[in-house]
């Protein structure tokens, strides 16, 4: 476990939250940055946000700020989990008011759809010099808000920036394991979502257990391909990251990714579903910037470009799963 030290959370989404309020309690002071003027005023003065994290007292010494500058200044550590689309944007505004040498940790589990990058190469442009680590695994906002035993990793190029990551972090409920591929993990982190919506689709049309399994052990394989193609080492998607984070978000009830899958099988547009959700769920731009990757790598991915066609042009899941089921025959190993 770490001393106490000044951390500036960027997002105070569910995640963002959920983090800030884990490094409150451990005692660190926490300087929370939200978007939302409302989300500011609730957890300074009520203790809670029940925008993005309903039902969860969050610690007293939580302040939050609408302010950036206010947020970083002078924090030795800054801890990322804005969108994956806003996260360049947002860092780009704090550049200037970083303390030198702070280690900046990514929360943010997707990629950026215009360049296709990683958000490690987002932060290196964006925070060019500071010393850099990635959070995750398989984590629900709530069930770490409520304490329950989660386990993840922080992994950096960096081992004294891993071990600092997991010192930060680490309680007695949440257990921070350290890493080195960067690349594996981030991958794995953006496109378990969209795999997750691709299960909340088979959901949607009642289709049962044959598929699904199916589905996550092939989404695997697309994952491990494609994390291959770009340097990653093939046992993090075996690990916590990679298989550990993709079970939990296709299968379990509070994920945003899966329940999107599902609405769309059920005749919900996408337009129709943001119009009434205000939480992001990553799978939908993740989707996109990794067919795009895929293709400038030679890569294919039929599962993850599905759905990219689902949400982007105008195939429906129901004629999806025959042409996936239907395409030539082949090994199940590649080379």
């Amino acid at each position: 476990m770490s001393d106490s030290r000044a951390v500036a959370v960027l997002g105070a989404g569910s995640w963002g939250t959920t983090l800030a309020d884990l490094l409150a309690r451990k005692g660190h002071e926490v300087r929370l940055w939200a978007y939302e003027a409302e989300v500011v005023e609730a957890i300074n003065a009520r203790h809670e946000n029940r925008i993005f994290l309903a039902d969860v007292p969050l610690s007293p010494s939580l302040r939050a700020t609408g302010s950036l500058a206010e947020a970083v200044a002078g924090a030795p550590v800054v801890l990322s989990a804005t969108p994956s689309h806003a996260t360049r944007a947002v860092l780009g505004q704090v550049r200037g008011a970083l303390a030198p040498g702070a280690l900046v940790v990514s929360a943010t589990k997707g990629l950026e759809t215009d360049t296709l990058q990683p958000m490690s190469a987002v932060v290196a442009e964006a925070l060019p010099g500071h010393r850099y680590a990635v959070l995750s695994g398989p984590s629900f906002a709530l069930e770490v808000a409520q304490g329950q035993p989660t386990a993840v990793v922080a992994a950096s190029s960096d081992p004294a920036a891993a071990a600092e990551t997991q010192a930060i972090f680490a309680t007695r409920r949440f257990r921070v394991y350290t890493g080195s591929d960067v690349a594996g993990v981030e991958l794995a982190g953006a496109l378990k979502n969209v795999i997750a919506i691709a299960a909340g689709m088979l959901e949607g049309l009642g289709l049962g257990h044959n598929p699904r399994a199916a589905l996550l052990t092939r989404g695997l394989a697309e994952i491990t391909r494609l994390g291959h193609a770009v340097g990653a080492d093939p046992l993090t998607f075996a690990g916590l990251a990679g298989m550990g984070d993709l079970v939990l978000t296709a299968t379990g009830g509070l994920s945003r990714n899966r329940a999107l899958g599902v609405a769309l099988a059920q005749g919900t547009s996408l337009d129709e579903w943001r119009a009434t959700h205000r939480t992001v769920a990553e799978g939908v731009n993740s989707s996109k910037a990794a067919s795009a990757l895929a293709d400038r790598l030679g890569v294919e991915l039929p599962i993850t470009a599905k759905v990219c066609e689902i949400l982007f042009q105008g195939k429906t899941p129901q004629d999806s799963v025959p042409e996936l089921m239907e395409r030539e025959l082949k090994s199940e190993q590649w080379r």
